[in-house]
């Protein structure tokens, strides 16, 4: 029972330590899951399929109902021989009333529409894969973002970190320096001094702790939630596999360029033949049969069908300058295209030069921390000796910290530099 309570605490502590602990690639996905633009991602699938629906429905049969009422100046009628005739036969002819009237129905069915819908289908579902392209690359922009936000939070945390190991360091010579007031091998300036410097780093702890939590509520804001208690843990340093670029925006360029050429195939589908069926049926007056409407002015039933082709040649006239202005434009997305990757090499070409910089001065940093808590050491023993004042240890003291602050952003402006050159390269 003993093992298994100690086993159960044991499991509850590092799992509390794990909570209170938060990685960059963590604050990335709570950073993209509380973004507002995310919710855009559902919508422009939504409005995928409605659009491709409305396509659909185009092959429907149209139908359309009508009832109308005229009235004509001039109508049909027998030439007046043939009334005379008619007449002495005892046959009068009224001929096709001015007044016309009907009720009716007509319907149309697309047998072949030239390509047009299929071609529709696919325009929008390019034009889908630009939006959502386009909002990858202000996930993109965020990530960046965010990630500024937590380096600059470890970078002020280290400093928050070193400057109150100096502080304790100024303490303990401070108390020392009031042992040996009292014991009249120190002098009051000197306690004074040591007082002063520690007041004032402590000061600059204050301030940087504001500065910390200003960051700190930022990060909250982008993250949709408080973190202000957990650790933000030291990224690893890794440089990517391959140093090609993943960029959204490449994504975004090839989206581009396909819809255009998407596009272009409604300018060949424009100059095709649509045939359709058709039928159209009323009820009024006069009907299809017009010597019998000027017989006599009764209603009748009409009907009518068959196939419809159009074509319209307007087409033609412009297909050549719309063409061109296709091959215009996808030249200058190849040319933004070009442009992006020019300044994108030249990007992390310095950003690996700074690597290459940063960690060759880093092969130092450990041994002039080394040598610089040495020669404070060593200054202290002298100012238990009276060879030395406070001022002297002071400057010992700022020269170590000063390494070992420098040491710190070192290492983390390292590893900072790695994940710029992966923002680059979105790797």
């Amino acid at each position: 029972m003993k093992h298994l309570v100690l086993t159960f605490f044991t499991l509850l502590f590092f799992a509390t330590n794990v909570d209170a602990q938060l990685t960059l690639e963590r604050c990335q996905q709570l950073a993209q899951e509380n973004y507002p633009t995310i919710k855009k991602y559902g919508l422009i699938e939504k409005s995928l399929e409605i659009e491709l629906s409305d396509i659909n429905k185009s092959w429907l049969p149209s139908i359309t109902a009508y009832g109308q009422g005229t009235i004509q100046n001039v109508v049909p009628a027998f030439p007046q021989a043939l009334e005379d005739v008619l007449a002495q036969m005892g046959r009068e002819v009224r001929g096709i009333g001015k007044f016309q009237y009907k009720i009716g129905v007509d319907v149309s069915q697309t047998i072949w529409d030239g390509g047009a819908s299929k071609t529709q289908r696919e325009i929008v579902r390019s034009q889908e894969a630009v939006q959502q392209s386009s909002l990858e690359v202000e996930m993109y922009v965020l990530r960046q973002k965010v990630d500024n936000i937590y380096f600059a939070i470890l970078l002020i945390g280290e400093q928050i970190k070193q400057s109150n190991q100096t502080l304790d360091l100024l303490n303990a010579n401070l108390d020392l320096l009031r042992s040996m007031l009292r014991n009249g091998t120190a002098m009051r300036s000197d306690v004074d001094m040591v007082q002063a410097q520690a007041l004032t780093l402590k000061q600059s702890i204050t301030q940087a702790e504001s500065t910390v939590k200003s960051y700190r509520t930022l990060l909250n804001i982008y993250l949709g939630e408080d973190v202000s208690a957990q650790e933000l843990v030291l990224p690893s340093a890794d440089l990517p596999a391959t140093l090609t670029s993943d960029r959204p925006e490449l994504k975004l360029f090839d989206n581009r360029q396909n819809a255009l050429e998407t596009s272009q195939l409604m300018t060949n589908v424009s100059i095709m033949p649509k045939i359709g069926f058709f039928a159209q049926a009323y009820y009024g007056y006069p009907g299809f049969d017009y010597f019998k409407s000027m017989m006599n002015r009764n209603l009748s039933f009409n009907i009518m069908a068959g196939v419809r082709m159009l074509w319209n040649i307007d087409s033609f006239y412009t297909k050549k300058n719309k063409l061109a202005k296709t091959v215009l434009e996808v030249d200058n997305i190849n040319i933004e295209r070009e442009t992006f990757l020019f300044n994108s090499r030249l990007q992390t070409e310095s950003q690996l030069e700074n690597l290459e910089g940063l960690r060759n001065v880093m092969q130092d940093d450990a041994r002039i921390v080394e040598l610089r808590g040495n020669v404070r050491k060593a200054a202290e023993s002298q100012l238990r000796n009276g060879i030395i004042d406070a001022t002297a240890l002071l400057s010992k003291i700022t020269d170590e910290n000063a390494a070992k602050l420098t040491a710190k952003f070192h290492e983390i402006q390292y590893i900072q530099e790695i994940y710029k050159i992966k923002n680059t390269l979105n790797r």
